[in-house]
């Protein structure tokens, strides 16, 4: 079981051939309306890698918020832990996604703001029964840093994407297993800051396990199209991207950190469900769209397995 608390988003995408420069216009060639957040996200990833998935989030008291809630009755994800703050918008994220498939993002937090530790006080029993709990950086920081303390105190393991990379409590952090951080947010935290914009796999697989214990209780570091690192206590690992063909990156990274919690959920070695979280991403890419583009957990295990032939 995962439970994952976490941001609701409203993604409002619009594709272009090129991204404007400031104070130009210019002209899409699509726009779709769609779920979005980190937290919603990487519930539906995590939902369709297996795990028993239940979110805890929170969205506005505004028409935006039919958008979420039809999509997860499609996904069939329980939304019992899902409730509106009255006076709040929706949170929204407004994507545009160039022709290479890259994106920029803008977030407008909306009712995910009004998320607060008093939600984590009242989900304690939830917390207690989950075998992971993730969050993200998109929640406000004083909830992250009372989330953190409450699944250790339940003995509940612990993800966190510190993704944006808010100033949570170090107390927090260090209760990570895994911290899940793309290379941008790692330096943010100081890991690999020395490294060069052009070092390798190996060269970030080093500087994880360097940081395991002292950073965090164990640690991936997302690579984007060259893959993942993942270091523990046991050891460190480089995990390969296969070559795809990108269509949109938006969410690929959710894909992937929801897959990694289901598969830990799942009582699977670190490297084994960093392999599959890096298939999961892969298979995003090549898709447009967020969890419209997540691949079935019956895709994400072939893909996998193929890497690991090759």
């Amino acid at each position: 079981m995962v439970v994952v608390f976490g941001s609701v988003n409203v993604d409002a995408t619009s594709y272009v051939r090129e991204f404007p420069r400031p104070g130009e216009t210019v002209h899409s060639s699509g726009f779709r309306v769609a779920l979005g957040g980190k937290g919603a996200n990487q519930a539906v990833a995590a939902h369709l890698s297996g795990a028993s998935v239940e979110l805890v989030a929170r969205v506005g008291d505004d028409a935006n918020a039919e958008v979420p809630m039809r999509a997860f009755a499609a996904f069939e994800l329980p939304t019992d832990g899902v409730a509106a703050v009255p006076g709040e918008p929706t949170g929204v994220a407004q994507i545009t996604v160039n022709g290479t498939g890259e994106n920029t993002i803008v977030v407008t937090a909306g009712a995910n703001a009004a998320f607060g530790a008093d939600v984590v006080e009242a989900e304690r029993e939830r917390i207690a029964r989950a075998d992971v709990v993730l969050t993200q950086g998109e929640l406000p920081i004083p909830t992250i840093d009372a989330l953190a303390l409450a699944v250790d105190a339940a003995g509940t393991r612990f993800v966190l994407n510190l993704a944006p990379p808010v100033p949570v409590a170090i107390e927090a952090v260090a209760l990570a297993d895994p911290l899940v951080v793309n290379v941008h947010e790692a330096r943010m935290l100081g890991l690999g800051a020395e490294l060069p914009d052009d070092a390798g796999a190996d060269a970030w697989r080093d500087a994880a396990a360097s940081a395991v214990g002292a950073l965090a209780r164990s640690i991936v570091v997302t690579l984007g199209a060259r893959g993942a690192v993942a270091a523990d206590r046991a050891g460190s690992w480089a995990v390969p991207a296969p070559d795809v063909d990108a269509v949109d990156t938006t969410g690929a990274g959710d894909a992937a950190t929801g897959t990694l919690a289901a598969m830990i959920a799942e009582g699977r070695s670190l490297p084994d469900a960093v392999r599959l979280a890096v298939a999961a991403g892969a298979l995003a890419v090549e898709r447009r769209g967020t969890v419209d583009s997540y691949a079935t957990r019956d895709a994400v295990l072939g893909l996998a397995e193929r890497m690991e032939d090759a």
